[in-house]
């Protein structure tokens, strides 16, 4: 047993390192940089080794092995999502978006560590209107861990723990991290979509599973944007994409609550339609957008 905990934190401690590294290198999209400013501070105790990870080192020390890859657990994973899910450190909040530590993208969304210790990160979802007030749409891709192949919003993601995702300023470290994504995502050049241009309606806290081992439990930024863009979309994220018009994505509603043609739409953007999107796609077309924001509230939607 001590042989296999000195392995957990030895790895434990390696994974520590590679994501405090990563603060200082340079982002290669538009961001502003904190000068002097620290990152928050946080034990050693708020980096957690991947639950799946630990377990599998403390069975393989059992039998004589000293080393494992932490991919091993889920070896039939998609490779650029099992990537993901070990080196992306999402940002641990509590339900006032108080930054309180840090964990692998993996840990965020295990049910049983949603669960047992009520993780709850913070993420982002972009609404982007191009010039006809259309809005696109994605279909997430079949590799994707959590509800892949479900119809939602433009971009869905997470800020990062690093410098440039963590500014609290203007919320900037999201918009650094919306921008980041809808390059990755659907290869929108950070020049056409600058930070500045998105528009922080408001958040909201939701915990929805999507099948027996995986889920999400999130504090959510709605970030809109209008803009006409160049979408070149990355198959390892995004298996289809369409712009439509509200009576559009009403018939597609319907068809999602009806079962047809297998027709699924992710928990997060069903509660922002069901609750917000509608309202707010006047004020889009209007360009007053300003007068329905609200960051001050924490909308905890089911």
């Amino acid at each position: 047993m001590a042989q296999s905990s000195s392995i957990a934190v030895t790895m434990s401690s390696q994974l520590f390192k590679r994501s405090v590294c990563c603060v200082f290198v340079h982002s290669p999209f538009r961001s502003r940089s904190l000068g002097s400013r620290a990152l928050p501070s946080l034990s050693f105790s708020s980096r957690r080794t991947p639950l799946a990870l630990t377990a599998s080192v403390s069975s393989r020390a059992a039998m004589g092995h000293t080393s494992v890859p932490a991919a091993a657990a889920d070896a039939a994973m998609d490779a650029v999502q099992r990537r993901l899910m070990f080196e992306d450190e999402c940002i641990l909040v509590d339900e006032n978006d108080r930054v309180v530590g840090h964990d692998s993208k993996y840990n965020c969304h295990l049910m049983e560590k949603i669960e047992a210790e009520n993780l709850l990160h913070r993420a982002f979802s972009v609404f982007l209107f191009n010039s006809k007030y259309e809005l696109l749409l994605q279909q997430r891709s079949a590799t994707k861990v959590t509800f892949p192949l479900v119809w939602t919003n433009t971009c869905c993601s997470h800020p990062l723990y690093r410098e440039s995702e963590l500014i609290e300023e203007n919320y900037l470290g999201v918009r650094n991290a919306a921008q980041r994504k809808l390059l990755d995502e659907l290869g929108i050049p950070a020049e056409d979509l600058p930070v500045d241009q998105f528009t922080p309606l408001g958040r909201i806290l939701y915990k929805a599973p999507s099948d027996g081992k995986w889920g999400e439990h999130e504090l959510d930024y709605l970030l809109f944007i209008v803009r006409d863009v160049n979408v070149n979309p990355n198959p390892d994220e995004v298996a289809d994409i369409k712009y439509v018009n509200r009576d559009q994505l009403k018939e597609l509603l319907r068809k999602a609550d009806a079962g047809e043609e297998g027709l699924k739409l992710s928990p997060w953007f069903r509660l922002v339609v069901d609750n917000f999107l509608f309202k707010w796609w006047d004020h889009v077309e209007r360009g007053t957008l300003g007068e329905v924001t609200d960051m001050k509230t924490i909308h905890k939607l089911t």
